[in-house]
């Protein structure tokens, strides 16, 4: 299939995007590079530098001749979009508008969406089911929830056919990409910076939550694994399987679990302080990932909180400043 990639410069679409490649597939990548790295794109890649807020550009890309659309460009830093919301309607939802109703205009009727479990909020039960109530608590949920409504309107208007894959906490990095955020706001990363000398701290959010070690627990997905599952899916996208699944690991690892096994696959004691709690973060967030398993046929490879650190930690120890290394 020839499919098109947005935001493939990032970190989730980068390693999509290789993963498509190397199943055969031919890939096309659209990012304006705001928060992507122009190092990240894929050779094999045709890529183009534009913005989907464009539409006679992204027209123009659709016009020729793509079959299926992977969606991941937005804004996704959860603080960001509680503080300007607006940035966030703008271009994650606007986007999106432009991107479908350019589809519907060419023609192009698949679409697999990076979606998010931040569409849940703070769940009343975990493990998290696709059944739990679609509450979020910030502007960023509320856009991805926005788009995931948008998609089901325009299946009933004009046949679109989409999947949602609500993820939960991307980590690890790829053969040839890894995580390169800035600001950087996700655990591992902060980690392997504190390590590799090119962050001062780590602060520990809260000490005193219901759980065995006092701290977070949440859910780290391999991105390989993630990956795998958006190839997976546009295979029984095109066998007409549409609708949302949660991506997780299906077991959960608190923050001082992940200092723990980073100190291991290090070889270094990783200092770290503990301060307040964030506002809005439950104790718990665990993915059930049983519908994708039956719906996709996937399979998690590489569960291991080690083997996600230790790949994370191969990549990062050659760009130890990101991609400008």
């Amino acid at each position: 299939m020839k499919i098109l990639v947005t935001g493939g410069a990032g970190y989730i679409g980068s390693i999509v995007t290789e993963y498509l490649i190397e199943a055969g597939h031919e890939v096309v990548i659209v990012d304006n590079l705001s928060t992507g790295h122009r190092e990240a794109v894929d050779e094999r890649a045709t890529f183009h530098h534009g913005d989907l807020l464009d539409g006679d550009f992204i027209r123009g890309v659709l016009g020729d001749g793509i079959e299926a659309v992977c969606h991941f460009a937005a804004f996704s830093l959860v603080s960001e979009s509680v503080a300007d919301p607006l940035k966030y309607y703008r271009n994650n939802i606007g986007g999106a508008v432009s991107l479908v109703g350019a589809m519907a205009e060419t023609g192009v009727e698949h679409f697999l969406f990076s979606s998010t479990a931040a569409v849940y909020g703070e769940p009343d039960e975990t493990p998290i089911t696709e059944d739990a109530p679609l509450r979020p608590v910030n502007a960023y949920g509320n856009t991805k929830l926005a788009i995931e409504r948008l998609l089901a309107d325009s299946a009933g208007a004009w046949g679109l056919k989409s999947l949602s894959l609500r993820y939960f906490n991307a980590a690890g990095a790829s053969r040839l990409h890894g995580e390169d955020h800035d600001p950087e706001t996700h655990l591992i990363p902060i980690i392997l910076g504190v390590v590799l000398g090119v962050r001062t701290e780590l602060i520990v959010y809260g000490d005193d939550y219901d759980t065995p070690d006092g701290t977070c627990i949440r859910d780290y997905i391999h991105v390989k694994d993630l990956a795998t599952a958006h190839v997976l899916a546009l295979e029984r996208l095109a066998a007409g399987v549409t609708g949302a699944v949660n991506l997780g690991n299906g077991q959960g690892f608190s923050v001082l679990d992940v200092v723990r096994a980073a100190g291991e696959v290090t070889g270094r004691e990783i200092p770290y302080r503990i301060g307040p709690r964030r506002p809005g973060d439950p104790p718990i967030l665990v993915a059930s990932s049983r519908r994708a398993e039956e719906l996709l046929g996937w399979e998690r490879a590489q569960p291991g909180i080690e083997t996600i650190i230790e790949d994370a930690y191969q990549w990062h120890r050659t760009y130890p400043h990101g991609y400008g290394s």
